[in-house]
C-alpha cells in the first residue's frame, strides 16, 4: 500500500533531476571559436549605428570589426582581451551592455533601485490605510438609513 503513494513522488523526483540535468547541460557555453565570435559580435555595438550591435549593422566598421574578430580570437586573445581593445579605441559606448564599475554600475543599479522604492512606498501606503480609524456611523446616520430603507420597501409593498 504505501509503495503506490510512493510512486508519483518517485516520478515527480526523477522528472526534476532530469530536467535540471538537461538545464545544467545546455546552459554551458559553447567555446568553439565561431560561437565566441558570435557571442562578442552581439557584445559589441555598432560605433556608428544607434541601437545595433555590429551583428546586426552592414555600417563598414562593423564589418571591419566582425572580420577582425576571428583574427583576434585565432591568435589566443580572450573575449575580455577582445573586448577591451575596442572599448580602448571606441570608449564605453562600444559596449552593449553597461560596466559593472563607473556610471555602469548606476546603469545597472537605478531600476533595481526604483523597483525597491515602489515596493516600499506600496507597502508603507498600505500599512497605513489599514491602520487609519474608521469613523463608527451616529445614531443619526442610522435614523437616515432606515429611513430610506422605509421609504424604498414601503413603496415595493405597496405597489406603488
Amino acid at each position: 500500500m504505501k509503495s503506490r503513494k510512493l510512486v508519483p513522488w518517485i516520478a515527480l523526483a526523477v522528472v526534476v533531476t532530469v530536467g535540471i540535468v538537461v538545464l545544467v547541460v545546455r546552459s554551458r557555453p559553447d567555446n568553439s571559436p565561431a560561437a565566441r565570435a558570435r557571442r562578442l559580435e552581439h557584445q559589441l555595438a555598432c560605433p556608428v549605428c544607434e541601437g545595433q550591435s555590429i551583428a546586426d549593422s552592414n555600417a563598414p566598421q562593423s564589418r571591419a570589426i566582425r572580420d577582425d574578430i576571428p583574427r583576434r580570437i585565432a591568435a589566443g586573445q580572450s573575449d575580455a582581451e577582445i573586448r577591451a581593445y575596442y572599448v580602448s579605441r571606441y570608449t564605453e559606448r562600444i559596449l552593449e551592455t553597461p560596466s559593472n564599475s563607473g556610471l555602469g554600475i548606476v546603469a545597472w543599479g537605478l531600476p533595481a533601485v526604483a523597483v525597491i522604492l515602489g515596493s516600499a512606498s506600496i507597502v508603507i501606503a498600505v500599512r497605513r490605510w489599514s491602520r487609519t480609524p474608521r469613523l463608527a456611523a451616529t445614531d443619526a446616520d442610522e435614523g437616515i438609513v432606515r429611513r430610506a430603507r422605509d421609504d424604498v420597501g414601503g413603496e415595493n409593498e405597496d405597489g406603488r
